[in-house]
């Protein structure tokens, strides 16, 4: 029966980690020197890729090579899964993408162990200037009933994740629809009152994207989306921990104000993602990542998706909080998991799905990173 020893994260303790036909069978402490050995964690998840190392996931003639290369760059970023987003377009097209990808997913077993599920984002989003962000209001629906089935469909019975905005003619029964289907709902690039985030939390939104962007730079101090979701119970709320989106000083104090176990992290990666700085696509938009990883459209302000690998965030959110990169994990891996419904942990009868780390605890990113599916290392 294959084993290995390594310090757990949580508790910096040797342990011996055996597993059987990839199902973990035993967690048990070990007698080797802790300081000798890697840490274990479980792998990393990100419920918002766009695109990575190159590849766009918005572009209608994606390959399964392409989307197998930009999933090998994200396992080496210590991803072990994945949600593929698309952002606003036609609506036909977009159920065409959906449709065309999950073709190429089922091509290849790598890409189905890795593709977890699907995040629309858009197109029932605000209109507003700056509330939409980088996508094209013109491309804008309001939500129907008929949307929302279609797109169910399109899905199959695969995970799906929508983020719209729930002041939009239709969107609360169209939040209804999609939780009633088994659709996981966000809100997101919102200006929505608290009397319509309320309704879209009762009709069955459980999470905001990225909360801190999406929304103008300057806001009412009185009133914004800031405070409104902020003061709203219980909605699971991911941020994008490359100190760029989300200020530091926001970011600490966002995790002082919010239950830590209603924030994750995700990456709204784009091409630009591990890759040097360029000129990148992210569907129809033209963007452009400078040395200083920020992603934004040519000769425009506001940021468009990042250039985030999900391990660099789990640091830098670390840094930002003055954590341990301990501290930070769960919120790029067990957190994202559980609000998407995937399994995850290191627990007998798992499936033996880990990261191998090695680094000082004082040390700002790991000298080696080993990502393994099913006991197989696949990064």
């Amino acid at each position: 029966m294959p084993s290995l020893r390594a310090r757990l994260y949580t508790t910096g303790q040797p342990i011996e980690l055996s597993w059987n036909h990839g199902l973990i069978t035993a967690l048990d402490s070990a007698s080797k020197p802790a300081s000798t050995l890697p840490w274990l964690a479980p792998p990393l998840v990100d419920l918002q890729v766009n695109g990575f190392a190159g590849i766009d996931f918005q572009q209608d003639d994606l390959t399964a090579p392409a989307l197998l290369q930009a999933t090998r760059a994200l396992h080496q970023a210590g991803c072990g899964r994945y949600f593929l987003t698309l952002i606003t377009d036609e609506w036909p097209r977009l159920i065409r993408r959906l449709q065309q990808l999950r073709q190429l997913r089922s091509q290849l077993p790598e890409l189905s162990a890795a593709i977890a599920g699907w995040h629309l984002e858009g197109p029932f989003l605000s209109t507003e200037p700056g509330y939409c962000g980088a996508h094209n209001p013109a491309l804008m629906p309001e939500p129907t009933a008929n949307h929302i089935r279609e797109l169910r469909a399109a899905a199959g019975t695969e995970a799906l994740l929508l983020t719209l905005a729930p002041e939009r003619m239709g969107a609360i029964a169209a939040i209804q629809l999609a939780a009633d289907l088994g659709c996981r709902v966000n809100l997101g690039h919102t200006n929505a009152s608290t009397g319509f985030l309320e309704q879209a939390r009762h009709a069955g939104a459980s999470g905001f994207t990225h909360l801190g962007n999406a929304c103008p730079q300057l806001l009412d101090r009185h009133d914004n989306i800031l405070w409104r979701v902020l003061d709203l119970p219980q909605l699971q709320v991911s941020l994008i921990p490359d100190a760029i989106h989300v200020a530091p000083p926001l970011f600490r104090l966002l995790h002082r104000a919010l239950d830590l176990d209603r924030i994750h992290y995700v990456s709204d990666a784009t091409a630009a993602a591990a890759a040097p700085p360029g000129l990148y696509t992210i569907g129809h938009i033209p963007i452009q990542a400078g040395t200083d990883q920020i992603v934004r459209q040519p000769g425009k302000t506001h940021f468009a998706g990042s250039a985030l690998r999900p391990i660099d965030g789990v640091f830098r959110a670390a840094q930002m909080l003055g954590r341990s990169w301990r501290d930070t994990w769960d919120a790029f891996s067990l957190r994202p998991a559980r609000y998407a419904g995937l399994t995850a942990g290191l627990n007998p009868g798992a499936p033996a799905d880990f990261c191998l780390l090695e680094l000082e605890e004082t040390e700002p990113v790991p000298r080696r990173l080993q990502l393994f599916r099913a006991g197989q290392q696949i990064a």
